[in-house]
């Protein structure tokens, strides 16, 4: 693993422009837990898939607002803070590094920790807007609230995430920016999740050197350069020693 963190930190040091496609092994490592282990929501008999659904919100709204707080622990969303992982993608673009994150995570921690070129493919939970006026509330407002009402036409508020069902608004750039990387690293991603898998695929493809940061193994490892099983919180600290 020793020579594989080194070979990816030569490369981050040689590249120009950086793509980081994070996922859910890069929330869990500050304490937010992977929403698809939540327990105690299918007491209805329901999927996941359909609990989070673009359907389920449009004909149940209330029961959808429930769910959907209890299994993304919208409550606790600002007790958690970035990790040393965030905190290193943030240093790197402060450095003076072009790097742009394309992040599966709906936790906002990316910003919080200041980068600033991120792309939320899945959307945030930190806002929900009105389907019909396109009035957007903060995660305040939205605790506050059972039921999420827009303020102006008394609508039924939308998470601003991605609900199953939904397209993927920012995927066209995602690919665009992966394509045109000189590094693309993958933190914390499982890859199961189509079409967002497919971006290193089709990295890898084009000739952008790839690697993989995962604690454990995934079907896709055979695409990359490098795949180190570990941490994130870990290796970012190995990797900022190496550069410093």
């Amino acid at each position: 693993m020793q020579q594989a963190i080194q070979r990816l930190a030569a490369a981050i040091g040689q590249a120009g422009h950086i793509v980081v496609l994070s996922g859910a092994g890069m929330s869990t490592e500050s304490g937010i837990p992977d929403f698809r282990s939540a327990k105690g929501l299918w007491q209805q008999g329901m999927a996941l898939e359909e609990l989070v659904s673009i359907d389920y919100f449009r004909r149940q709204p209330e029961a959808f607002w429930h769910s959907f707080k209890q299994l993304f622990h919208t409550k606790l969303l600002g007790n958690y803070q970035p990790n040393a992982g965030h905190v290193f993608l943030a240093d790197l673009e402060a450095g003076g590094k072009s790097v742009t994150v394309l992040t599966q995570n709906i936790d906002g921690l990316h910003g919080v920790a200041g980068s600033r070129q991120v792309a939320e493919l899945h959307g945030t939970l930190r806002t929900a807007s009105c389907p019909s006026c396109g009035r957007q509330q903060g995660l305040d407002y939205i605790n506050h609230h059972a039921l999420p009402l827009c303020t102006h036409c008394m609508d039924v508020l939308k998470p601003d995430v991605v609900l199953y069902g939904e397209a993927v608004p920012l995927i066209d750039y995602a690919f665009e920016q992966a394509l045109a990387a000189d590094l693309l690293l993958v933190l914390g991603s499982s890859l199961e999740v189509s079409p967002v898998n497919h971006i290193p695929l089709e990295a890898a493809r084009a000739g952008v050197m790839t690697a993989l940061v995962n604690y454990t193994p995934t079907r896709m490892d055979r695409v990359f350069d490098l795949t180190i099983q570990a941490g994130i919180g870990e290796s970012c600290q190995q990797l900022r020693a190496l550069l410093s």
